[in-house]
């Protein structure tokens, strides 16, 4: 395809974009950028009030859905209801995640599972179904949510790092299948990012500890991983893909 520029206001005018988990955190941030950025958005979330307080947070900008990720039926009725509403898919942000931790010693099986689930099998399955709309749309954009835990070791993290480093491979098999057909894949590995999770997880001494170990010195914030997604979103990125935009930093380059 022939270079065509893009818009140098990184704009998401006439773009629908599907987040999962885009009640909380990072997934939050992504969806209220994406549409001051002109976007139209659909929230995947597990909380039964999702449609609720989607609509009343972005009025006609915005869809909520509940989903659970990890149930291919529920993904699959999700993805097609947003295409109804709006008319086609464009972009997809997987941002749906747990972080269950515990030692490795010890770390129970119900934890294992879980995490896999919904990191790993919750992200591959609505990628599944939102790339097959792409692939006829013949064009778009996903972006999975991955860690700096996919690339290093982190006390306590055994199932977290490994379903992360997962989603690392998975966004690059699927970056090169699809780029046949115009879409991008790529994922993003932030650090500690303060959320209202984040910020109870590392409080304290604890985090004080951990922040002497980034060369930046700091944690992230949403916006910050936001603005990543938007670049990837937008056609700036457009000759980036299976790659993973890390933002960290520096904590993962010793």
């Amino acid at each position: 395809m022939d270079y065509k520029g893009y818009d140098i206001n990184f704009g998401l005018a006439d773009k629908v974009v599907i987040v999962t988990g885009g009640l909380s955190g990072i997934g939050e941030a992504i969806a209220e950028l994406f549409v001051k950025k002109g976007a139209e958005i659909v929230i995947f979330d597990i909380k039964e009030e999702t449609e609720q307080l989607v609509s009343e947070k972005f009025k006609e900008k915005g869809l909520g859905i509940k989903v659970d990720v990890t149930n291919k039926n529920s993904v699959i009725t999700a993805v097609a209801a947003a295409k109804k509403y709006f008319g086609k898919i464009d972009i997809l942000v997987n941002s749906a995640g747990v972080a269950l931790l515990d030692d490795a010693e010890n770390l129970s099986e119900e934890y294992w599972d879980k995490t896999f689930g919904i990191n790993v099998k919750g992200s591959f399955l609505v990628a599944q179904a939102v790339g097959n709309e792409l692939i006829d749309a013949n064009g778009g954009k996903i972006i999975n949510m991955a860690s700096q835990a996919a690339m290093v070791a982190l006390d306590n993290h055994v199932a977290y790092c490994a379903s992360k480093g997962a989603i690392v491979s998975m966004t690059k098999v699927l970056a090169y299948e699809w780029a046949q057909y115009n879409i991008n894949v790529n994922c993003i590995s932030p650090t500690v990012i303060l959320t209202e999770l984040g910020k109870k997880a590392w409080a304290g001494q604890v985090g004080e500890e951990m922040k002497k170990q980034i060369p930046a010195g700091r944690f992230g914030y949403p916006e910050e991983v936001a603005a990543c997604a938007l670049f990837l979103a937008t056609d700036a990125s457009n000759l980036i893909t299976g790659e993973n935009l890390v933002i960290d930093g520096g904590y993962t380059i010793k």
